[in-house]
């Protein structure tokens, strides 16, 4: 009695010598091998400095198919996650839109969520050999004090299969919900200017993309004609058109050289409308051709036509009294679906681009890194400027053979240390000698040669400005907006969040036929198996019992 009774109290004692350790010391194991329930370190610090209460509000909830159920299942895990660091300050509510009360209010709450910009997906699945259809949001609305963000959690690539979509959006769910609450924190705002005093596009044509920076960046831009970029976080060239002084080029080399980050989004040819049959394209000649040289990039002025191509609605003859008008592949309009092994371009959906041009690397510095970001598929021909494009191009079929130039580059990240374009230029004498840098500190530099990818279309009907990367003929969003959105986070984020977008999950299909053909031998194994084993202990148990004490 006296034994037993020890065992019990040293039992009471370990016991409780876990319960202190835990309760002191706080860890978490990830023993997946894709660490698929682990966050970043940038998660993780956003999360443990919330000042103020952040309400998640999920709406995919509710039965789904597996693919979708996996999406909520790593919905509500991350969450889970981000709740263990975020000392109370992340509240999650879960619902379901379609459960309501009649079909009226059904609809009510599916208008409410669309205003409120999330985007609906009509599920289909089999019941009982019926074909059903479902209207589903996967999505939540991050909200704190009375400011609230939309989250699209189905992202991906929609070039590839479902399958393969719903994975690309499982990886990137703790990105998509940090970002959010990130903008909500409110930390210190990163300041982007924009240089827009060199294009002629309309305001309108750019609003998009410059409300949507809006939200997470203070932005300036470049109507007073700075005189200098010292004290932006990013600086943005968005689709210029006339030539940029030396002055100016002085001061863009400046910046980049004393530690800037600086995107571009240029042409390499200028193409006018001349007529209703087609266009005209010709050299644009920016002035920053040296100053790309020297940071080992060269902007060529010609026109990329690709295979891979968006369409455009053309008129191919008449019906009657009326025009025969179809939608045709414009090849000069390439979708770029190749992308570099980089976190901005990870999972990325194509990104739509309309007259584009091709980019080379050449030697430039040994301290400045190039990655590839944007790639056009391996079957392109290359038109020279000047030339005339003309619409009936897009009538005809393309000969394979002359679609032969290869992978050309659309989109380059430099990185390292930069030396001036103005390095020996500037004598002690010089105004700007107090203040001039040859070389300095780490800059970031992304190139992209076509102007139009930052520019969005416009509905003259309704009078407002389309998604950035809309297309009106297939009614798709492309991937524009996120690649500006991901490569401007990556240039300003110091903490680096967008490292979430690193995480790979590896997709464990099953095997559908094995499924079919052993279906009623796992589900009896399953059943019967868990019995079996319960039955055979128990008779152990009762052997041994009867040998000891019988």
């Amino acid at each position: 009695m006296k034994r037993n009774l020890t065992r019990f109290v040293l039992l009471v004692v370990v016991l409780a010598g876990i319960n202190w350790l835990a309760s002191s010391f706080f860890f978490r194991w990830d023993l997946t091998e894709d660490k698929r329930y682990s966050i970043s370190d940038a998660t993780k610090t956003l999360l443990t400095s919330l000042e103020k209460d952040v309400i998640v509000n999920v709406y995919l909830s509710g039965d789904f198919p597996a693919g979708f159920e996996r999406l909520e299942s790593a919905t509500r895990e991350t969450l889970e996650e981000f709740q263990t660091y975020a000392n109370g300050h992340l509240i999650v509510n879960y619902s379901d839109p379609s459960a309501a009360t009649s079909e009226e209010q059904r609809q009510k709450q599916y208008m409410s969520l669309i205003d409120r910009g999330l985007n609906p997906t009509n599920v289909f699945a089999n019941e009982d050999g019926k074909r059903t259809e479902k209207i589903i949001f996967p999505g939540v609305i991050v909200q704190a004090d009375t400011l609230s963000v939309p989250v699209q959690l189905l992202k991906g690539n929609k070039a590839g299969t479902p399958e393969e979509q719903l994975n690309q959006s499982y990886e990137g769910v703790e990105f998509e919900l940090a970002s959010a609450i990130r903008v909500l924190a409110n930390p210190e705002r990163k300041k982007v200017g924009f240089v827009v005093s060199h294009t002629k596009i309309p305001p309108a044509r750019l609003s998009d993309m410059i409300a949507t920076i809006q939200q997470s960046y203070d932005v300036f831009l470049d109507m007073n004609n700075p005189e200098s970029y010292e004290g932006l976080d990013a600086l943005i060239v968005m689709k210029p058109d006339s030539a940029f002084s030396d002055e100016e080029k002085y001061k863009l080399d400046q910046y980049v050289v004393g530690g800037g980050k600086a995107l571009f989004f240029v042409d390499g040819a200028r193409v006018d409308s001349v007529s209703l049959d087609g266009n005209y394209a010709q050299p644009l000649d920016l002035n920053l051709g040296d100053l790309f040289f020297k940071w080992g990039i060269r902007l060529n002025t010609n026109l990329v036509k690709d295979m891979n191509c968006a369409q455009i609605l053309l008129n191919v003859g008449n019906v009657g009294d009326n025009p025969d008008i179809r939608p045709m592949p414009w090849r000069f309009f390439p979708l770029l679906n190749n992308f570099g092994q980089h976190k901005v371009t990870r999972n990325l959906n194509a990104v739509y681009t309309r007259f584009l041009s091709s980019i080379d690397t050449v030697g430039g510095a040994n301290t400045i890194a190039k990655t590839p970001l944007l790639m056009t598929s391996p079957y392109t021909q290359l038109v020279n400027a000047p030339a005339l494009v003309g619409y009936n191009e897009a009538r005809k079929d393309p000969e394979p053979s002359e679609y032969r130039s290869g992978i050309k580059l659309a989109g380059v990240l430099l990185e390292g240390s930069f030396t001036s374009l103005f390095q020996n230029r500037i004598l002690p004498g010089d105004p700007r000698a107090a203040k001039f840098k040859a070389s300095g500190n780490t800059g970031k530099v992304i190139i992209c040669s076509d102007g139009d990818l930052i520019v969005n279309d416009y509905d003259y009907k309704r009078n407002a400005p389309l998604p950035l990367g809309y297309d009106r003929v297939t009614k798709q969003t492309y991937g524009n907006k996120d690649f500006v959105l991901h490569a401007l986070d990556y240039m300003t984020d110091a903490n680096g969040l967008i490292n979430a977008r690193g995480k790979q999950i590896a997709i464990r299909a099953l095997d559908k036929i094995q499924i079919q053909e052993s279906r009623k031998f796992w589900q009896a194994l399953n059943l019967l198996l868990p019995v079996a084993l319960i039955g055979i202990f128990g008779a152990l148990r009762y052997y041994l019992r009867i040998r000891k004490f019988g």
